[in-house]
């Protein structure tokens, strides 16, 4: 998740163009930001873009690829150091808390790829590869809580681990999307604490 998006040497003409349309688009929308502000603030000419992507379309799925990325390697860093099942749900949080505590140039401003997904019409692939995210997150709830039942020998069904994981992603995205109204991690905190009240209350 690029705070700016200064020009490296090192870095591709693509990911130069990746960066800029990730902040832009964050900042501003998909729909208000043009290939011009893109290429002004990747430090590219406009030919650049099309010999990188085939159109916009392209580049918004590949914004989205990018951020699912993105939030994978928060929960992985996450997840490395987690010793127990119970952590490892945790981990799911701690990500989503990292998330929001970047530093965006704006300031932050909720989930970027639901933002991303609003603007894009019913049956759009962004849309769809927004939502097999959202299912690989609460996948990755239903694991570890699975994990959690063996090792506590707690007598719940796959239908109430699932249920329960459902329960806890609902209750992460909308702790997500009241901290991207208020800007800060505050509700993503409080949203880990009652996660940890759910499983004690199990």
């Amino acid at each position: 998740m690029s705070a700016s998006a200064k020009p490296s040497k090192a870095q591709s003409v693509r990911d130069r163009l990746l960066d800029a349309a990730g902040i832009l688009f964050y900042n501003y929308g998909i729909n208000a930001t043009g290939i011009d502000m893109i290429t002004a603030k990747a430090g590219v000419a406009k030919m650049s873009l099309y010999n990188n992507f085939a159109s916009k379309s392209e580049l918004v799925a590949a914004f989205i690829e990018l951020r699912h990325q993105e939030w994978l390697d928060l929960y992985a860093a996450r997840l490395a150091p987690a010793a127990s099942p119970k952590e490892r749900v945790m981990a799911v949080f701690d990500a989503y808390r990292d998330h929001a505590e970047y530093d965006y140039e704006n300031g932050f401003r909720g989930c970027g790829l639901l933002n991303a997904a609003a603007e894009l019409t019913v049956g759009d692939k962004g849309r769809e590869a927004v939502r097999r995210h959202k299912e690989e997150v609460e996948h990755f709830l239903i694991q570890h809580l699975q994990e959690w039942r063996t090792q506590t020998g707690k007598t719940l069904t796959a239908e109430q681990v699932k249920m329960t994981a459902e329960h806890l992603a609902f209750l992460l995205e909308g702790s997500f999307s009241r901290a991207g109204l208020e800007g800060n991690s505050k509700r993503v905190q409080h949203a880990r604490r009652l996660a940890e009240s759910i499983l004690a209350g199990l």
